[in-house]
């Protein structure tokens, strides 16, 4: 595995997704313990790929629409280069739309000001596995997420 990721596209993000395919987002527990293990949030490459996030931003080309507290951009669509997983990067200060994880969502979140948690987990991973649902809430800060779906599934609910 390279040392930092490349880019923010499906082949920098290639030793992510390939592992990410693997897991049994089921057993949150498990696939989150070895997420870490693989790719420690203190870990190089995950800080890489948290500088890469933090300058898109800063630079214009992530998050780029919609208005906090929700700016939103589409990394890539799901596809065989990608594993078969979308990534979309999330700039929230709030909560955003309540929705559904049909095949599960793997989230890689970066505190960017305060002490911001993502539905209560500080900055690091998040699992949600198949069938979850929720309104996704960032307080206490700024945060730029990844947000990785299995087969780009989601299903976006109301209320």
């Amino acid at each position: 595995m390279p040392e930092t990721p490349s880019s923010l596209d499906a082949a920098g993000l290639q030793p992510l997704l390939r592992f990410a395919a693997i897991l049994d987002l089921g057993d949150r527990a498990a696939a989150l313990e070895a997420l870490e293990a693989e790719f420690p949030f203190a870990g190089a490459w995950v800080q890489g790929l948290g500088a890469l996030m933090k300058a898109g931003v800063e630079g214009g080309s992530l998050c780029d629409r919609g208005e906090l507290p929700v700016r939103f951009s589409r990394v890539f669509k799901a596809g065989e280069a990608s594993e078969g997983f979308s990534a979309d990067a999330v700039l929230m200060t709030g909560p955003g739309p309540r929705h559904e994880h049909p095949a599960g969502e793997i989230d890689l979140c970066f505190a960017l000001d305060g002490a911001p948690r993502f539905d209560g987990h500080a900055a690091g991973w998040v699992v949600y596995g198949p069938g979850s649902e929720h309104v996704p809430t960032v307080s206490g800060g700024t945060m730029v997420i990844l947000y990785l779906l299995p087969g780009g599934a989601i299903r976006f609910l109301k209320g």
